[in-house]
């Protein structure tokens, strides 16, 4: 009879370099390695429902974004580039982007020596739009926890960006 295995991809990488290298501590490989594994599954299926509704995710971070500012939609591009987390050049071809396909628009500050971007009215139907099937998504992709499990999960992977110094710069 076959022998079945029920571990993961990472139980085997982790087995592999116990057979190598048994005078070291793999176990950092348990977490580490499921946790980019996990994110990249994530990813794949969270562009699966941004595709069906015609954007990709880096759209979706800057839309919605902007939604969550609240009225007026809108935020200065330095803080579009800390939410997001991608740099000027990037977000400067981000907002170009979305200007071309009308879901944003760049106005000027009252003083000048800023671009503010604001949501247009398409941007923000679309977002909202997009947000109902996004939060589906990730429920779907969570059903294996129970409450409990998805709160101590979400506490130690709080600790966990805390201490790598994701942390809000705003106080928010």
């Amino acid at each position: 009879m076959p022998v079945v295995f029920t571990g993961d991809a990472v139980d085997v990488i982790v087995e592999q370099w116990r057979r190598e290298r048994p005078d070291l501590d793999h176990s950092p490989v348990g977490v580490i390695g499921r946790v980019s594994r996990l994110s990249r599954l994530v990813d794949r299926r969270l562009a699966e429902n941004f595709a069906r509704h015609g954007i990709d995710a880096w759209m979706y971070d800057v839309l919605a974004t902007l939604r969550r500012a609240g009225q007026p939609y809108e935020l200065a591009a330095g803080e579009l580039v800390r939410h997001t987390m991608v740099t000027t050049g990037a977000i400067t071809n981000r907002i170009d982007r979305l200007e071309a396909r009308g879901l944003v628009v760049r106005a000027g500050a009252p003083d000048r020596r800023r671009v503010l971007v604001r949501l247009t009215a398409a941007g923000r139907e679309l977002v909202d739009d997009v947000i109902g099937s996004h939060l589906a998504t990730e429920e779907e992709i969570l059903r294996q926890l129970d409450p409990g499990e998805r709160s101590l999960l979400e506490d130690a992977l709080r600790r966990l960006l805390v201490d790598l110094g994701d942390v809000p710069d705003d106080g928010r």
